[in-house]
């Protein structure tokens, strides 16, 4: 995998997008004005509210199948935008950037190749998205189904770290007696863990690339 990334061709529109998508990802912009349509929550958008009620058309005190149902037909767009700005970035060269750069970093660190860079920064703020990403790139024939069980064990230990953390660990925010920033750290080296324990796992008792 090493010697292909050197030999690798890549255009100057594929360092651009390689950037661009890791900020549309990272959430860095989302707060900003104006530039926040280069954030994805911002670009996924809403879902309007019902004429003359609070609740958008999944409602509230929904159960069982019909409200899992509803829940699951949410998820729909931010996968399918996902999968869309993903297939932008390929047509540009962005995959191949990452690939050719970031391999010799995500190699030993996680055991995956450096064109899982752009799946990797949106599972970090939306699940469903790098979920969605590791399932083309495997499909696709970039990564192996061993790189795709490590991956998927990083992404399954805190899932969505960076939007939960900040959305739903906010509430705790000032009874911490710890640097905000300090459970986010050991969060991230946790997950960095489960996946390398993944790939122990592999290398050890999964012969080939059988999965």
């Amino acid at each position: 995998m090493e010697e292909k990334n050197t030999s690798i061709k890549v255009p100057v529109s594929g360092y651009i997008v390689l950037v661009l998508a890791i900020v549309i990802f990272s959430g860095l912009l989302a707060k900003t004005q104006g530039w926040n349509m280069f954030d994805f929550d911002t670009l996924n958008g809403k879902f309007g509210l019902i004429k003359s009620a609070k609740n958008n058309f999944m409602g509230a005190g929904g159960t069982g199948a019909r409200s899992g149902f509803l829940f699951a037909l949410s998820l729909i767009p931010g996968v399918m935008l996902a999968l869309g700005l993903m297939e932008v970035v390929e047509y540009y060269g962005g995959l191949k950037a990452a690939q050719k750069f970031l391999t010799p970093l995500l190699r030993p660190l996680m055991g995956i190749p450096g064109i899982c860079v752009v799946a990797l920064v949106s599972s970090l703020q939306s699940t469903d998205a790098g979920a969605g990403m590791t399932k083309n790139l495997y499909e696709s024939g970039e990564i192996t189904g061993k790189e795709m069980l490590c991956f998927s064990a990083f992404q399954f230990t805190a899932g969505g770290v960076i939007g939960n953390y900040l959305a739903s660990g906010s509430a705790l925010f000032s009874i911490m007696t710890v640097p905000i920033v300090i459970p986010l750290v050991v969060m991230m080296v946790l997950k960095l863990v489960g996946c390398n324990i993944m790939r122990l796992y592999c290398n050890m008792f999964i012969k080939g690339d059988e999965i």
